[in-house]
């Protein structure tokens, strides 16, 4: 896998020079784990199998590079197997319309099946499909379409495989599929509603197969821990990881789950200015930023920003928030060190942002505007990816504090190396 990853870009940039077919397999625009590992998994099994040597197989992720920081669960564990980003292919590094135009595309779609209409033109370019969705359209010969009720589509690319050619999977790859799975699949937690037995037979015959692999617990709670690890991303990174937007004819504004106490936040060197550059460049007139903490016995404490350079809407907002009652939210004034930045503890932990939204949407209706509905922002949060959302996972496990993140990624880190390279 890591020799098939590194040598992707050559292969891609070879064929295009020498006119010969290249067959993209890539994910959907979210690019969460399971969209990631599985087109690479697919792209390396179909090289490996595949009657026609000469296409290029490449996968490629549906998203900017630029982005890819935001997918802290994939950065850590495609790191954690010895597979470097720079190997990568994005969206913005391949120009799919030209290569269809050309005659050069062929094209696999894997964990979605409707492309979206930006792409439409490449339609005629799909030749697979292979997704865990409930099927939106139908798809005529000679497109082989695999579309099953599985927990991951992870879980279908390890089936795809195991029933191919033995040798082809390696430890990298089982890996992969392994760690996508249980993370999908809330370690395959009934409680969670997601687990299928198909999902547990993979992975227990990967298991099977590679002895090694580390323990489910580990993988699960490594994953989970760097899925809500913001270390390292700037102000930008953090507003844009987990982001809606409200909008009325007057004003759109922005909702940001942030993975960080409010005062630590607040305290970020430069905040006031990212905040302006943040809301400027996007043209936000405002900013809710919610952020998730953790205590000692694992209880979340919720908090809430609200940020605007007008002071009418910025008090229209606080206003509403301060005055709601379904639910209330039973708001506490917190100090702030910046004027155009109110801040709040939120005694009812179980307001999440999906409670938040309607009161700030009738808030908006009530400046003049219908209020529309709340868009979903590129890049789009990836599923189960926000604790200030409700999601299984908020029952299924504990969640993680701070001192959980740090401990299990450096237990997984010392006592679990990466894979030997195949």
């Amino acid at each position: 896998m890591e020799r098939f990853v590194a040598g992707s870009r050559a292969a891609l940039q070879d064929h295009i020079q020498q006119h010969q077919e290249i067959h993209v397999v890539m994910g959907n625009e979210a690019c969460d784990l399971d969209s990631t590992v599985s087109a690479l998994a697919l792209a390396y099994f179909l090289a490996q199998t595949s009657p026609a040597p000469k296409a290029a197989w490449v996968p490629v992720l549906n998203i900017p590079r630029a982005d890819f920081a935001l997918r802290t669960e994939t950065t850590f564990l495609l790191r954690d197997r010895g597979i470097p980003a720079a190997s990568l292919v994005f969206r913005d590094e391949i120009d799919l319309a030209g290569l269809h135009h050309a005659g050069l595309l062929s094209l696999t779609l894997v964990d979605h099946h409707v492309l979206p209409s930006a792409d439409a033109a490449l339609e005629d370019a799909v030749v697979e499909v292979l997704d865990h969705r409930p099927l939106e359209r139908d798809r005529g010969p000679p497109c082989r379409v695999t579309v099953e009720p599985v927990g991951s589509c992870a879980t279908l690319v390890t089936e795809r495989i195991l029933q191919g050619p033995p040798g082809v999977l390696d430890g990298t790859t089982a890996a992969l599929l392994h760690g996508t799975i249980l993370l999908d699949c809330i370690n395959l937690s009934p409680a969670a509603g997601k687990v299928t037995p198909r999902d547990a037979a993979c992975v227990s015959l990967l298991e099977e197969r590679f002895p090694e692999l580390p323990a489910r617990h580990a993988v699960f709670g490594a994953l989970q821990a760097a899925k809500f690890d913001v270390t390292g991303l700037t102000t930008e990174q953090m507003l844009r990881k987990d982001l809606k937007a409200l909008s009325n004819d007057e004003a759109v504004v922005a909702i940001s789950g942030v993975f960080e106490d409010l005062e630590t936040f607040l305290l970020r060197p430069g905040l006031l200015q990212d905040l302006e550059a943040f809301c400027q460049g996007r043209g936000y007139a405002a900013l809710v930023a919610m952020t998730v903490s953790f205590n000692e016995r694992h209880e979340p404490t919720r908090k809430l920003a609200v940020y605007s350079r007008q002071e009418p809407l910025r008090a229209t907002l606080c206003r509403a928030l301060e005055e709601a009652t379904t639910p209330s939210l039973l708001l506490q004034p917190l100090p702030s060190p910046w004027p155009c930045v109110v801040a709040y503890a939120q005694g009812n932990a179980l307001a999440t942002r999906k409670k938040v939204l309607p009161i700030l949407r009738a808030a908006l209706a009530g400046l003049g505007a219908a209020g529309g509905p709340e868009e979903e922002v590129v890049p789009p949060p990836t599923p189960m990816n926000s604790l200030v959302e409700e999601c299984p996972l908020a029952q299924a496990v504990p969640p993680l504090c701070p001192q959980d993140v740090l401990e299990r990624v450096s237990r997984i880190a010392v006592g679990q190396p990466p894979g030997s390279p195949k």
